[in-house]
């Protein structure tokens, strides 16, 4: 039975699966969602686009697009176990560039929200008629 710091040392050599360190580190919520993501061409490492099976190593770049978020990260850790967000947070290093893009992203959000004023009730049965006649049906 070997030790578990030689399994980790073993790990580091032969890296962690892609799905599973992003789901380690908290970028998706399931495994399952970080291979959908993969395969939808979301992820990329090292500027080619990732495949759920590719090995990471410490010092690989990830480009990782996930909605609106856009991340640039350095991995700094190998992770196989799903942990607080702390430690998912210790596995990766997320560059100045990127951390700058996203705050700018959602301020320049906030902005485009600011000229928005929800109505007060719900459209009534007349409004709702004029709402489906224009077409738009979002507003409802």
């Amino acid at each position: 039975m070997r030790s578990k710091t030689s399994h980790s040392a073993a790990s580091e050599a032969a890296g962690v699966r892609l799905d599973v360190w992003l789901w380690a580190a908290r970028f998706f919520k399931t495994r399952a969602l970080a291979k959908q993501a993969l395969e939808g061409g979301k992820v990329e490492v090292n500027q080619v686009h990732g495949k759920p099976s590719k090995a990471v190593h410490v010092g690989d770049r990830l480009s990782i697009a996930r909605g609106e978020e856009r991340f640039e990260i350095e991995i700094t850790a190998l992770g196989v176990q799903r942990g607080s967000a702390a430690l998912a947070q210790s596995l990766y290093h997320e560059t100045e560039a990127s951390r700058a893009a996203r705050v700018e992203a959602v301020e320049r959000h906030r902005l485009e929200r600011t000229g928005y004023a929800k109505p007060p009730t719900k459209p009534d049965k007349r409004a709702r008629r004029l709402i489906i006649a224009l077409g738009d049906i979002d507003a409802m």
